[in-house]
């Protein structure tokens, strides 16, 4: 029986490492054209060849170029500072409507709620143009405020935190207003330290937003010194050539750092986008 077990499974093994070989080369195959020159990147891919997935001469000149003559750096920076206001922005923003939405009871909350829900919805090429006029209207064109602003008031961020706190006993807060605490001393003192989940899920969400943007900062800001990850990541293609291997580079380090984040804090990213309540 159990070697019968064992048999059966091969093919899921089997599978798996084919989607795994699947995911993984590409992958493989962007981090070593990122350590060849130029004159190097499809050598070895047109026909294929394992040596495309390896570098013979492994070099570190594009990583070298990016960060110190194409300042793709300051764009690394520029989008790393953008993200973590906005999740600070974005979590403060959140919690205080989501336990309004969760908590207290005041006119046109249904339809308010409902149309948050309806935000993260609609494509943001809708409302493009309407949120640049507001933006320009406030000045804010060119600057961080136009990076950092639009990102803090997130649906989705909301909706996660209206649901986990819908989920905390009534009695908890009841016992709570007996003893005389404000609403706001109860979601700073007793709401928030128990949603540990759904802040760390809500912050990955506002981060991963914010790095993976492109549009609205081409659109929002011009300068140099404001360009972010994505943007600049466009810079290596021109009219005439891509350098591919500046492009894998830059791909490489765009991609890894949201990694870093995502992958020992991932158990807290599922437990509040799969389910909230309380132990």
């Amino acid at each position: 029986m159990a070697k019968r077990s064992s048999g059966g499974r091969w093919p899921v093994y089997l599978l798996s490492i084919a989607v795994c070989v699947l995911f993984l080369g590409p992958l493989l195959w962007g981090l070593a054209s990122s350590l060849r020159p130029l004159d190097e990147i499809f050598r070895y891919t047109m026909p294929f060849s394992l040596q495309a997935l390896y570098p013979t001469t492994p070099t570190l000149d594009a990583y070298r170029v990016i960060f110190f003559e194409k300042g793709f750096g300051r764009a690394v920076l520029n989008t790393a500072f953008v993200a973590t206001a906005t999740v600070l922005g974005g979590l403060l923003v959140a919690a205080l409507a989501g336990f309004a939405f969760a908590r207290l009871e005041f006119p046109g909350k249904r339809l308010l709620f409902v149309l948050t829900v309806v935000t993260f919805m609609v494509p943001f090429e809708a409302i493009a143009i309407p949120l640049y006029d507001l933006v320009q209207g406030f000045g804010w064109v060119d600057t961080y405020q136009a990076l950092i602003a639009p990102g803090v008031a997130n649906g989705i961020a909301i909706f996660l935190f209206r649901q986990f706190f819908s989920e905390i006993p009534s009695d908890l807060v009841d016992a709570a207003r007996l003893d005389g605490a404000s609403w706001l001393g109860i979601l700073f003192q007793i709401f928030l330290p128990l949603s540990k989940p759904v802040m760390i899920g809500a912050s990955l969400l506002l981060f991963l937003f914010q790095w993976e943007s492109f549009l609205w900062p081409l659109i929002a800001v011009r300068s140099e010194q404001f360009k972010v990850v994505q943007v600049a990541l466009s810079d290596f293609q021109t009219q005439y050539t891509t350098l591919w291997n500046e492009l894998f580079a830059a791909s490489i380090v765009a991609a890894v750092i949201p990694l870093l984040l995502l992958l020992p804090l991932q158990r807290y990213y599922v437990q509040s986008v799969v389910g909230t309540g309380l132990k």
